[in-house]
């Protein structure tokens, strides 16, 4: 098996039937040709322009756009175009750091082909041996990757949050990190793929932290996301990634740059330099 399978999956992608999606007259999405017709027909609050399709300017601020079009969502979900809603807001950007356009349902984003941003934490502990990873099993009931491994913490970043606070946040819910320990997590840089779902586009962005973790601390889920938390040994873990698909598809990505970053991951790999390249898009 390899590594690099992961990184392709996570960019595969068709954008010859899409149209740009237009918010206060900047273009921040791309939406399929069926799903363009479909909001065009819908009328206000989306209106056709050109061959792309965008939120009429006559809802002139944020919070504006944010009603209305969450409003045409639930009927959009309604009349069975869009599948159901997971309230919770993110932010429509042109890039990160700027100003919200509008706020959107989470699910809806893959529709609209928006720029979406998350936050992954890896959890690791130094023992004799060497470096340990903390794994997260995800409960079965969850809609996406259902039993598959995932990180320590992994979360979207949500409208009215900095990351700080997200991450505070994600720690707190879903592995019991006090607010102290959760601050020690260092951020070590991205991860971004362009991948087609069944909706649309993912167009994700990942930021990514290390945090070493005191060997008497056991992780503990609070929201429901995680069955349960496993201490692996990292070469366990990077035969895992390699070898299976029992991971979420994004953290495979996570775990591969981490392995790189401490150094089980050489240049003397064959995929090494199409993995660095590649986590990146």
């Amino acid at each position: 098996m390899s590594f690099l399978r992961h990184i392709t999956a996570c960019n595969t992608h068709d954008l010859t039937d899409t149209r740009p999606f237009i918010v206060g007259g900047h273009p921040v999405g791309l939406v399929r040709g069926p799903f363009r017709d479909r909001l065009v027909a819908f009328g206000d609050p989306f209106v056709g322009v050109d061959d792309g399709v965008a939120v009429d300017d006559r809802h002139a601020t944020a919070e504006a756009r944010t009603v209305v079009v969450g409003r045409a969502l639930a009927q959009l979900v309604k009349d069975r175009v869009v599948h159901k809603l997971r309230r919770e807001l993110y932010p429509v950007l042109t890039h990160w750091g700027a100003e919200p356009l509008m706020g959107i349902d989470r699910a809806a984003v893959p529709y609209f082909g928006l720029m979406s941003f998350g936050l992954h934490i890896n959890g690791f502990v130094r023992k004799a041996d060497g470096l340990h990873l903390w794994v997260g099993k995800r409960s079965n009931d969850r809609g996406v990757a259902p039993g598959q491994y995932d990180n320590l913490v992994a979360g979207g970043q949500p409208l009215g949050l900095t990351l700080a606070e997200n991450l505070v946040k994600e720690a707190h819910e879903e592995a019991a990190l006090p607010e102290d320990l959760a601050r020690k997590a260092v951020p070590v840089g991205i991860i971004s793929y362009l991948m087609r779902n069944e909706h649309g586009l993912k167009d994700d962005t990942l930021f990514c932290y290390d945090l070493e973790l005191p060997p008497d601390f056991t992780p503990r889920n609070t929201d429901g996301e995680v069955e349960r938390f496993e201490l692996w040994p990292v070469d366990r873990v990077a035969a895992s990634v390699r070898d299976t698909d029992d991971w979420k598809f994004n953290v495979n990505l996570v775990v591969i740059d981490f392995l790189i970053r401490h150094g089980r991951l050489t240049p003397d790999h064959p995929e090494y330099m199409a993995l660095c390249k590649g986590l990146r898009r």
